[in-house]
């Protein structure tokens, strides 16, 4: 990444945002974790991602035009987000940027920041 550059322009804006999304939510939905917590049809989902990461990476604040602040946490409380649930979504995250071929490095920028976002995410501990 450049100095000029934003993470979502170094990392190849909507056209990757797009691949990244569209690789990670197939994924998702086989997941026998987190499958459960998501709506049958997940095109909704899939759009509100793309334009949280689009914003998140600093691309256009398209996420909040639409929806407002993300205020992801309490977006998140009526689902149960347990630790299990989180590190199951960053495995699919990672086999999705894998699955893209996303670079190395902004693979490994990418994953330390949704790693601190999806730690921030869990409202429910495991069942025991």
């Amino acid at each position: 990444m450049g100095p000029e550059q934003t993470p979502y322009e170094a990392m190849g804006g909507a056209e990757t945002i797009r691949r990244l999304v569209e690789a990670f939510y197939p994924r998702v939905q086989r997941d026998p974790d987190l499958a459960p917590i998501f709506p049958a049809d997940i095109t909704p989902v899939m759009e509100r991602q793309r334009r949280f990461l689009t914003q998140f990476l600093g691309g256009p604040p398209i996420y909040s035009e639409l929806y407002g602040p993300p205020m992801l946490r309490a977006r998140h409380l009526p689902h149960p987000v347990t630790p299990t649930r989180r590190d199951a979504w960053l495995r699919c995250m990672v086999a999705a940027m894998e699955e893209i071929e996303l670079d190395t490095l902004a693979r490994q920028w990418l994953l330390q920041r949704l790693a601190a976002v999806a730690r921030h995410m869990v409202n429910t501990p495991d069942p025991q």
